[in-house]
């Protein structure tokens, strides 16, 4: 692990190397991974840490069949070891606090130390609420960086509004005098918190150990939603965890992809305040519900300019048309722009639209304003989604999505 992490940061630290320099490092990076490899063997978790202490007291993983922005190695006397895909380590212990005997200072100084369950946490990233709730554990909430007002779940919404969840200022500018007035045991961070580093160096220096999570960046719509074993275990609600992780698999797996004829051609979009059209890159997870529901992504095979990690992209409403103007179903995404009540509200945004297939067909639909807060409702999203695919005549019994006339 450090040998790869060292070679990578190695080869990138200087673009501008002479070519034969640029080969020698890749040379050298393929054979450290392929070294690593060999010595940790496949699949998720069971990675050998190279620390005796550790691999001596090794019992297993926990399984992750989606999810592959962590992992959880389980170690004797109830120790995990949580890998998050950023290269952060934390180390999840019993919570008296105390290390057993075959673990010393040493073997954990570049880990964060999480005792388990947390009882009082500050919780700054929005996705992972609802997990939190789903899993049981709601109750172990105290603070939170979104105000009453931008949340879109009702029970979260009417928590955080009668103060049983206490709003202690957005997440770059958090109450520190709470934190500590509460004695706030874990701080969940998104990786938001990386634009204010220092904050996190702040949250850190009070003695509060901060995780940041990275359930968002899953591309199976299912990977989002296994992020709640990891809520489990840092929570104490594992087989709650569990159970309804369970549950959200079977819903998939009793779709019937065969109601859908012909898989229809699907655009995902919304239109922002300039008039660019934005959408979700191939691949992302939006698009792989919609290929899971039955349907085709329209827009497959379209290349972004910009080289980021954001799972959209802009499209001016010329290419965007040429794209989708033939689809068989329009998707509104109302959470950055907001909903739409009708088709004469599309076209009010573009006379374009009018010209649109599914526009002239009334095969338009809009997603509620809770779709991506409620990350654990992928499963019934999915379900939605293979009804619209399927040809429900209207929205009735949806949560996620509503027809538009």
């Amino acid at each position: 692990m450090f040998l790869r992490k060292y070679l990578t940061k190695l080869c990138m630290k200087k673009r501008n190397r002479p070519v034969h320099t640029q080969a020698a490092c890749l040379i050298m990076l393929i054979t450290a991974l392929a070294i690593a490899l060999a010595l940790s063997g496949c699949g998720k978790g069971g990675e050998e840490t190279g620390n005796g202490a550790f691999d001596d007291h090794h019992k297993g993983s926990m399984e992750l069949k989606y999810a592959d922005q962590f992992s959880v190695d389980y170690y004797d006397d109830g120790v995990a070891v949580v890998r998050i895909e950023d290269g952060l380590d934390y180390l999840v212990i019993d919570g008296s606090g105390e290390l057993p005997d075959w673990l010393s200072e040493e073997d954990i100084k570049d880990m964060t130390v999480i005792n388990a369950p947390a009882q009082k946490v500050y919780n700054a990233a929005s996705s992972a609420m609802d997990l939190i709730d789903a899993a049981g554990a709601i109750g172990q909430v105290a603070m939170t960086s979104t105000q009453e007002s931008d949340w879109s779940i009702d029970n979260i919404r009417k928590l955080v509004g009668d103060g049983t969840i206490r709003y202690i200022g957005k997440y770059r500018a958090p109450d520190y005098e709470a934190l500590v007035e509460e004695d706030v045991d874990l701080a969940i961070e998104s990786t938001m918190i990386y634009h204010n580093p220092q904050v996190k160096e702040a949250i850190e220096e009070l003695g509060i150990p901060v995780l940041v999570e990275r359930s968002s960046y899953e591309s199976e719509p299912l990977g989002r939603v296994e992020w709640i074993k990891l809520y489990g275990l840092l929570f104490g609600k594992e087989e709650e965890a569990q159970t309804f992780f369970d549950e959200s698999e079977a819903k998939l797996k009793a779709i019937d992809t065969d109601a859908v004829k012909d898989s229809p051609s699907v655009a995902f979009f919304s239109v922002n305040s300039n008039g660019s059209v934005v959408v979700r890159k191939p691949g992302d997870y939006v698009t792989k519900m919609i290929e899971t529901a039955g349907g085709t992504y329209a827009l497959d095979g379209i290349t972004d300019d910009e080289d980021n990690a954001l799972s959209t992209m802009n499209m001016q409403m010329e290419a965007f048309y040429d794209k989708a103007v033939d689809a068989d179903i329009l998707i509104y995404n109302s959470t950055i722009e907001g909903g739409l009540g009708s088709i004469s509200d599309l076209t009010a945004l573009s006379d374009e639209f009018s010209d649109f297939a599914a526009v002239k067909s009334g095969n338009v639909w809009c997603t509620d304003a809770s779709t991506f807060q409620k990350t654990t409702g992928a499963a019934d999203m999915i379900v939605e989604m293979n009804r619209i695919f399927a040809g429900a005549a209207d929205d009735s019994g949806m949560e996620y999505f509503h027809k538009l006339k």
